[in-house]
Parts: C-alpha cells; structure tokens; sequence
C-alpha cells in the first residue's frame, strides 16, 4: 500500500461525531444555494439562504432544504413554510450574491431581510410567498411535507411542489439555460463560494 492509498476514518456515529459538518460539508461540493423567500400571517417577509437544498425529482417537481434551529427557535423560513405552506426559490447569481450573504444573517423574527438587503420583493403568481425580483429565476413551491431528521434539535427538511417557474430571457437559450448568462453561485465550504461558468462537457456512453 502506498501512502496515496490511505485514507483518515472518521466514524461520525461514533465519538468523532462532532466532525461530520466540517467533513460533508466540505466534501460534497459545490452545493446549490436555495434562497428561501416566505410571509409571515402578518405580512413581514423572510430571506434566507440555505446550502443543504437541491431539486430532488421532475414527477412531481420537487426540490427540498433543510434547516436546523436558532438557540432559542426553529429556523424561520423553515417554520414560516410550514405555517404557510409556501415557498419560494431564488436563484443565486453573482450579481446578487453580496446581497444574499446579507441575509444570511442570524436576525430576529421580526426583520425584513428583503428591505435590509435593498432587494425588490414581488409577489408569486400562485403562491403570497415572496419572490426576489433581482434574481435571475424563480421557483413558487408549495410545501408537501417535512420530514424530522435527528433528535428534537436537529434538522428538518422541507420538502416543496414546484409551481411555477420565473426566468430572465436574458438567461434562456430557446427552452434551455444558459449557465453561463445565469452565472449561478455555488456555496463550498466555511466563508467559500464557487462561480458555475467553468464548466465542460461529457457525452454519455
């Protein structure tokens, strides 16, 4: 065995367990930035970005994310989807991403991140949630179910139809994306991002 071959264990059901977040969520990179816009009952808005969030099938059309708890509460786009039943997805691009950074902030229930990261928040065709009129798509989604991952302080995905779809023209091609008008931002790992438009491609056997 060479020492190319070896590898470091980490038994993350174990005693090591503390180390899974900084191992996954540096291994599995780059992930897709869902930046979840929902409503409160009473009419203050909610921005948030999350990296545990993916499209996850096309029969139904369903993308999930994920979110775990504030010290004092549930997350709030997370608590807010399941109160409304709604959701929104924007897409993240470079020309929003210091924007979305700001939102990404640990702020009281009560704050507006739309406001507080000067964006434009417009209203879905089918669902109140709000969409960010500065991203270069959007996803209405209606929640479908969320699921409990872990103890009572872990995880909860939220799992969401999705209803409509909004996209610049600037970023199509006919029916197709553009990745490279869409300049999608990917999120790695600790305070590290990724830009999508280096990119090759592979014909499938």
């Amino acid at each position: 065995m060479t020492g190319a071959d070896i590898k470091w264990v980490f038994d993350l059901s174990g005693d090591q367990r503390a180390e899974g977040y900084r191992l996954l969520s540096g291994l599995v990179v780059p992930r897709p930035i869902g930046w979840i816009g929902t409503t409160r009952a009473d009419g203050i808005l909610n921005l948030a970005p999350f990296s545990f969030f993916n499209l996850v099938a096309v029969d139904p059309p369903t993308v999930i994310f994920s979110g775990g708890r504030h010290a004092d509460r549930p997350k709030d786009s997370v608590a807010l989807a399941e109160e409304s039943g709604e959701f929104t997805v924007n897409v993240v691009s470079e020309a929003v991403v210091e924007a979305m950074n700001v939102t990404s902030g640990a702020y009281e229930a009560d704050v507006d991140e739309f406001a507080l990261a000067g964006l434009t928040a417009i209203p879905g065709t089918v669902v109140k949630a709000p969409l960010v009129a500065e991203s270069p798509a959007n996803l209405e989604c209606r929640v479908t179910r969320i699921v409990d991952i872990g103890a009572e302080r872990g995880n909860r995905v939220v799992f969401g139809e999705v209803l409509m779809v909004h996209v610049s023209p600037e970023v199509l091609d006919g029916s197709r994306v553009d990745s490279d008008a869409l300049m999608a931002v990917g999120r790695m790992s600790g305070f590290s991002y990724v830009r999508t438009r280096d990119h090759f491609d592979l014909m499938r056997p």
